[in-house]
């Protein structure tokens, strides 16, 4: 019987998306003779700004054999509880999106309803990040690693890392060509399509060269080198949701403890984001060129840091969107080459997670089955469009009405996926949950009462609760959530004792 299992996948482009790529298939299919060979050339930068992850991102590099001091220690990392956005729901507003959950449920009842019974009767339950231990412990600038064995789910939260893109691409190709990657440093010149049905046969090299390969993933970047360029696959662009197509990216030096969380403000016409890690913060305005021109961005984000910037700032143009296939004959587009959404709520290298194991799942044979194909393109479109809702909330929610930029967000419609959401949790209280969601109700909840969307009504079942003992319980859940702050050490401390590269740490 013929052999059609695939034998070769040539992985074009490096950084973040191709490192992480070549290390996870190569671990999931050792012992094997499928052979991986990865192509970057070594005089191409990356776009690298990326310094933000979700938790996933600790699933990822465990199922490597990667603890989470170890890549600390490799890419001078910080922990990430949240991120606190600033200014969004109006000037001077503040609240964090934490990872964890809220209160406790009763009785299948979701917490937030007996939040809003308190509300409703007049009584002021206090803020709902005082229901969260991340969110409580982001804003103390406390950090201690979850209970293995909560106690209650007023206990639990989880976390993620900032760290240094460059320096965890670095640790990605080391892993993976230990496991046995080929990597070949070299520009590609042609790629090299089948006659007799367009797909990619082989890439031919500036060293003269030519590597053939049965399957393609693409992550050169926003240029789409295979997925695009070489196989027209096209592109569906949500710049009329999503209006900033521009980004600004700085590295600066820190100063002071660096805090647990990711800092996002809203200015005029976009927003700002900063990050910190050991060794220094990274630093970006994300903006409408349609509303603020490239020098005033500049000015903006530059008078902004205090601490001396390391560089000159970065300009990044990108277009907001999805590649109408993921997927594309033999070629699979990973990261910036599948689409980008802007770097808001930290997706980019989840959605390059979710690529690689959407290819574990969906591998092909040699027949390259259409019915595997589609799903996988199914899959990419439905998850990328739940995130861009996510995303596309934060502006639409907004109240400010100091510029044009917030004013537009605010008036226009929206997906249909997300207006459902909204009119069903603000008549409801209801969590619509569709297939491939990213951001679980906890994430939602975090956002809907960040920008005060809150039902006007609550469940039923909890309106006949006596209030003065409803309000000495959820008193008794704030305690206990500060109590558990109080205990913590500090993130600084945390990152002093467990996480210090060694060559920071011998200083």
């Amino acid at each position: 019987m013929q052999d059609n299992r695939i034998g070769s996948i040539v992985i074009v482009g490096g950084g973040t998306a191709g490192w992480m790529a070549a290390a996870s298939l190569q671990h999931h299919f050792r012992g094997t003779p499928l052979k991986i060979t990865l192509i970057e050339s070594s005089e191409i930068g990356t776009v690298g700004v990326g310094e933000a992850t979700i938790p996933t991102i600790r699933r990822f590099y465990q199922a490597l054999g990667l603890t989470d001091l170890d890549v600390m220690k490799a890419t001078s990392a910080t922990c990430k509880l949240g991120i606190r956005f600033n200014d969004w729901l109006e000037p001077g507003s503040s609240f964090i999106h934490p990872f964890g959950l809220f209160g406790q449920d009763l009785k299948g009842v979701p917490f937030h309803n007996y939040w809003l019974r308190l509300r409703q009767a007049g009584i002021d339950p206090g803020p709902m990040g005082d229901y969260s231990l991340g969110a409580s412990l982001a804003a103390a600038g406390k950090f201690t690693l979850p209970s293995r064995n909560p106690p209650s789910s007023l206990s639990i939260f989880d976390w993620a890392l900032h760290f240094d893109a460059g320096l965890f691409a670095k640790l990605m190709r080391e892993v993976a060509e230990k496991a046995g990657v080929t990597r070949v440093d070299a520009r590609i010149t042609r790629v090299n399509l089948r006659p007799e049905d367009g797909f990619i046969e082989s890439v031919d090299l500036d060293t003269g060269g030519r590597v053939a390969g049965e399957l393609f993933i693409d992550c050169s970047g926003f240029r789409g080198l295979l997925i695009e360029e070489a196989l027209q696959t096209g592109y569906e662009s949500w710049d009329h949701w999503l209006m900033c197509d521009s980004a600004l990216a700085v590295q600066s030096e820190g100063q002071g403890a660096p805090p647990p969380y990711t800092d996002v403000t809203a200015l005029p016409a976009g927003w700002r984001w900063r990050i910190p890690l050991q060794h220094r913060y990274g630093n970006g305005y994300v903006y409408s060129s349609r509303h603020v021109s490239d020098e005033a961005a500049r000015q903006t984000l530059v008078g902004a840091i205090d601490e001396r910037l390391l560089r000159e700032p970065r300009t990044i143009r990108f277009k907001p969107g999805r590649r109408l296939k993921a997927w594309n004959k033999n070629c699979i587009a990973l990261g910036l080459a599948a689409g980008f959404l802007e770097p808001l709520e930290s997706t980019s290298i989840a959605l390059i997670e979710t690529g690689i194991d959407k290819i574990k799942q969906l591998f092909p044979d040699r027949s390259f089955n259409p019915v595997v194909i589609d799903e996988f393109n199914d899959m990419s479109r439905r998850e990328m469009e739940r995130v861009r809702d996510f995303v596309i909330l934060h502006y639409k929610a907004n109240r400010r009405t100091d510029t044009d930029f917030w004013r537009h967000c605010r008036e226009m419609s929206v997906p249909d996926t997300l207006q459902r959401k909204l009119d069903l949790f603000q008549a409801r209280g209801h969590f619509v949950r569709y297939r491939w969601e990213m951001f679980q109700p906890a994430s939602w909840l975090a956002i809907y009462a960040g920008f005060d969307l809150m039902p006007q009504t609550c469940d039923p079942s909890v309106e006949g609760l006596d209030t003065a003992s409803l309000a000495g319980a959820l008193a008794e859940m704030r305690k206990a959530v500060a109590g558990a702050v109080e205990a913590a050490p500090t993130h600084a401390d945390f990152i002093e004792h467990n996480a210090r590269p060694i060559a920071m740490a011998a200083q």
